[in-house]
């Protein structure tokens, strides 16, 4: 824990996306070091980044992926245009959804459900069999939901919303695990500002954002080419709109291992002298742990070995 200037003690602030209750929440319940320090609900990602550029966060948990949807485009977005910033850690999140509604409320009386879109979405097969006459009315988020019908504010019967709403709001649950997809997940990082990568692990995930050079067929091979080539699996690749014309896209880029790893420095190398502009969001550990394999010509030691042989070469050394 960092100290002021008198030696006493400080909290580390740390943004999420609010209020209590959301799935943000508990993926910010997984980072040790922040246990015991200040929470700072916010509205939406980019607010909790420019916590963090701004000085007013040490840090932004953010969604980044969804198992079932894919990508979080606003989040991809935010860290493509907002410079000075570097994950840190990703945690993973089972996404699982309760019905919760006023006291008192029974099953039989619901007709009208607050819900994201994007939740209201995911249960929809739960919905059509318990509930095949209900209508939807969208909530700004999956929390809002519930805390509307509890504030009175919302004319919905019930609402979608994640487990943890509960542990914070008087509420009568209706039905848990409704969601149609027993495994979703969803994937947050911890984001800061920039700072040194962690040391590697040996399981490590390095995420970064390139764009094309010009619009050419092959373009995007070329590309991929920079990592298929040093024997890096890509464990996510995602196309976003760069917006400043029709056409032009910039690719999120997840790849497994470190930057210190010897294959990923040269591949990152590689791109730096394709691509017009590459984002480097960072080198942190994998959430799930799992070591990173690859082929043994792609070892460090091999890459150490030709840098050495071809610095031999230029300086005239006698080929052994």
């Amino acid at each position: 824990m960092s100290t002021d200037a008198t030696g006493i003690p400080t909290r580390r602030t740390y943004s999420y996306l609010g209020p209590a209750g959301t799935f943000t929440e508990a993926a910010l319940g997984q980072v040790p070091e922040a246990r015991d320090q200040i929470w700072r609900p916010v509205r939406n990602v980019a607010e909790a980044l420019t916590d963090v550029v701004e000085g007013r966060s040490d840090a932004a948990m953010i969604a980044i992926e969804n198992s079932i949807d894919g990508g979080v485009s606003t989040a991809q977005d935010a860290l493509a245009t907002m410079p000075g910033l570097r994950i840190v850690g990703e945690y993973l999140v089972p996404v699982n959804f309760v019905l919760v509604a006023r006291p008192g409320v029974r099953l039989e009386d619901v007709s009208l459900i607050a819900a994201h879109p994007v939740a209201y979405a995911q249960c929809l097969q739960w919905l059509s069999a318990h509930l095949p006459e209900h209508a939807h009315l969208p909530a700004a988020s999956n929390v809002a939901s519930a805390v509307g019908i509890v504030d009175g504010v919302s004319d919905a019967d019930a609402a979608i919303s994640p487990p943890g709403i509960l542990e914070h709001y008087d509420l009568e649950l209706l039905a848990s695990g409704i969601g149609d997809n027993a495994n979703a997940v969803t994937r947050f990082v911890l984001v800061a500002r920039t700072v040194a990568p962690p040391a590697p692990t040996g399981a490590d995930k390095t995420s970064l954002i390139a764009e094309l050079p010009d619009d050419h067929p092959g373009a995007l091979l070329e590309l991929l080419e920079q990592f298929s080539t040093r024997g890096i699996n890509l464990s996510l690749i995602e196309s976003r709109p760069i917006g400043d014309a029709l056409g032009r896209y910039r690719f999120v880029i997840d790849a497994d291992g470190h930057i210190q790893d010897e294959r990923m420095a040269d591949a990152l190398l590689g791109l730096r002298r394709f691509s017009p502009k590459v984002i480097f969001l960072g080198s942190y550990p994998r959430a799930d742990r799992a070591i990173v394999h690859y082929p043994e010509r792609y070892s460090d030691d091999v890459f150490v070995e030709a840098r050495d042989w071809l610095r031999g070469l230029i300086s005239g050394e006698p080929e052994a």
